[in-house]
């Protein structure tokens, strides 16, 4: 009489909150556009003159302290990102390698992220924070160059990632076909300034809204993996 009950209790959950979990894509988006890009540290600067280590004088330190909080939480929902896409939808898709790159990519960015906007928080600790006098202005730019990419470089994982719903929403048919699209359009930028210029920062240009829209539209949509 027992074993029932429960299995019905759990079935009953698991059908209530199923649709849900896309809103963690949008919320990783959302704290991927503040921390990356609403608190970026270029400050302005001649574009005809080289970049110096006067720069760091005019580098915020309250948007660098905003980025790393606002950006280890990005971190966060990432990594819970990938555990409910592996949860959700892994199991609706057993033939699909695709499938199983997405988590990956979220991975991979989360690590590679934690090194990013732990530069920018490192910027603002040093440059104007607690710890001012650490570091003199040629220190303080080693920090500035590394924070040039640093939280634009740790996204490419989540490019690999629009690239597998890319697929699967043209050759596997498990996702719908506009996220698709708006995934390819996620990923030939990143191919293009990469091929092009060797610009390798791009991919945390666009993926904080392809996670906005593309887990949106999961969470809104009729995608396979998600109904």
């Amino acid at each position: 009489m027992t074993t029932p009950t429960t299995q019905a209790l759990t079935d009953t959950t698991e059908t209530a909150t199923r649709g849900r979990w896309p809103w963690l894509g949008v919320a990783a988006g959302i704290g991927a556009l503040a921390a990356t890009l609403a608190f970026d540290l270029h400050p302005e600067w001649d574009e005809n003159a080289p970049y110096n280590a006067d720069i760091v004088d005019d580098v915020s330190s309250g948007k660098a302290h905003a980025s790393i909080i606002t950006g280890y939480l990005t971190v966060a929902l990432l990594l819970v990102l990938a555990a409910a896409w592996k949860r959700h939808v892994e199991p609706r898709t057993p033939s699909s390698t695709a499938a199983r790159v997405v988590p990956l990519g979220f991975t991979a960015s989360a690590g590679a992220l934690s090194l990013g906007y732990g530069w920018k928080g490192a910027m603002g600790l040093y440059n104007g924070g607690s710890e001012d006098d650490a570091f003199d202005k040629t220190g303080l730019y080693v920090l500035y160059v590394l924070n040039d990419f640093g939280s634009f470089i740790g996204y490419l994982g989540v490019t690999v990632a629009a690239g597998a719903v890319a697929w699967m929403a043209f050759g596997e048919r498990l996702v719908s076909r506009w996220i698709g699209v708006v995934s390819v359009l996620a990923v030939l930028p990143v191919i293009a300034t990469v091929g092009a210029f060797g610009l390798p920062g791009f991919p945390g240009v666009v993926s904080g809204v392809w996670l906005v829209i593309a887990f949106g539209g999961l969470a809104l949509g009729k995608s396979t993996i998600n109904r």
